[in-house]
């Protein structure tokens, strides 16, 4: 099963007290820049510098990731403390010659090929879900692919922002890619986005806070904000802990190895293989035995705790919030039923009855923190299974997104 990384390189923090004026100014070689993008990423907020280069966010106390874009030029990433701010920002632009460098120059050629990584690209960074069917990439000839068929490694670059247009949730987006790589076992991706309000009546405005809704509700933002709150409980989250230990029923990579080496070496001996439930008489038998229990998981999961508390899952220390679970956790949220895509999104996955939306979370590092909007600090620090790993970019909500009538 190829899994997914989710990367957005989010990093702030918005509370809800006082609004504060963020101004600034952007220069390129002492001179002001005009149309220079500056935005708060992953969210509604940004404008752009006008003709003294100037910009001024009207934000909410708290801390953000201001990001300063303009085509061919390296892009700022600024860690914005309204709570130290106290003069107008000041950023100068150095021109990007290594941008893409070769990679750029390159005619892209719109052929067979091109279309077919494009879908591919399509899938992996969109999803499958009944919402990536409603967004779509406005641009895609601003992509550029290249595919290593020895490694599987397909690798996607854009000339410039990708704009996409969601008539499921209702927003006009702008992701700037920094990163694409899909390899058999896993696609990893990130990238800068900023979101706009689609326009429409209120037919077009109630589904669209349907859908919202429905993308939010079971999401890692949803779960987190309500095991902030100690309150996952009641929106309908149940968290389990298991521990993931090799497979005991399959072989080592050793064995399957040497297996393979003994039938390879007796290719052209006459030989009968033996059925599935025959026990193994010679080595050959034994052999090919091996390499079939090769196709079993390699790992096996073993639930242990049920039923999690909060503080079983999360501590507070200094005011920061770390989770503090050995091993790892499975989220169920029971409120929603899985899509009938995530059941068969596999080539061999035979249909069945939706049951509850079920996540694991994998820790890749020890100290992991989650910040007061219900994203990770740091968003490489875990690894999604499930049907978090189901749910990708198409499913995703600015972090300014509150749910009708949440006071969160």
């Amino acid at each position: 099963m190829r899994k997914t990384f989710f990367i957005f390189l989010v990093l702030f923090t918005i509370s809800s007290f006082s609004q504060i004026v963020i101004k600034g100014t952007v220069f390129q070689q002492n001179s002001p820049l005009e149309n220079v993008a500056v935005y708060l990423n992953n969210t509604m907020l940004g404008t752009t510098t006008d003709e003294n280069g100037e910009f001024s966010i009207s934000v909410k106390s708290g801390q953000y990731d201001l990001i300063v874009s303009y085509l061919g030029f390296k892009k700022i990433n600024y860690s914005l403390n309204t709570a130290t701010y106290s003069k107008p920002l000041v950023f100068a632009l150095e021109e990007d010659d290594e941008m893409l460098n070769e990679i750029i120059i390159k005619k892209t050629v719109y052929d067979e090929e091109w279309e077919h990584n494009l879908a591919v690209f399509k899938t992996e960074f969109l999803g499958k879900t009944l919402l990536a069917k409603d967004c779509e990439i406005l641009n895609p000839e601003i992509l550029y692919f290249e595919y290593n068929s020895k490694s599987q490694i397909l690798t996607a670059f854009a000339r410039k922002p990708i704009q996409l247009k969601h008539k499921g949730l209702g927003y006009s987006i702008i992701y700037e890619l920094e990163h694409f790589k899909r390899t058999s076992e896993y696609v990893t991706y990130l990238g800068y986005s900023r979101y706009k309000e689609l326009k429409g009546g209120k037919r077009k405005q109630k589904r669209w806070q349907k859908n919202r809704l429905k993308a939010y509700n079971g999401s890692p933002v949803h779960f987190f904000k309500s095991l902030l709150k100690d309150e996952f409980t009641a929106e309908g989250f149940i968290v389990n802990q298991f521990k993931r230990v090799p497979n005991p029923e399959r072989p080592t990579e050793l064995e399957i190895k040497a297996a393979r080496e003994l039938i390879k070496l007796n290719r052209n001996t006459k030989f009968v293989i033996p059925s599935k439930d025959a026990k193994p008489t010679t080595a050959l038998d034994a052999a090919w035995v091996t390499v079939r229990k090769a196709k079993l998981p390699k790992s096996a999961d073993y639930l242990y705790k049920s039923q999690l508390q909060k503080d079983d899952i999360i501590t507070t220390i200094n005011g920061a919030f770390k989770l503090s679970f050995e091993n790892n956790i499975s989220i169920v949220y029971k409120n929603e039923l899985e899509e009938m895509g995530y059941i068969i999104r596999n080539i061999f996955s035979k249909k069945r009855e939706p049951t509850f939306q079920t996540s694991s979370l994998i820790p890749m590092e020890k100290n992991i923190y989650v910040d007061k909007t219900g994203v990770l600090v740091n968003p490489l620090a875990v690894f999604n299974e499930g049907y978090w790993s189901y749910e990708k970019f198409a499913n995703s909500l600015p972090l300014d997104y509150e749910p009708v009538g949440s006071s969160q």
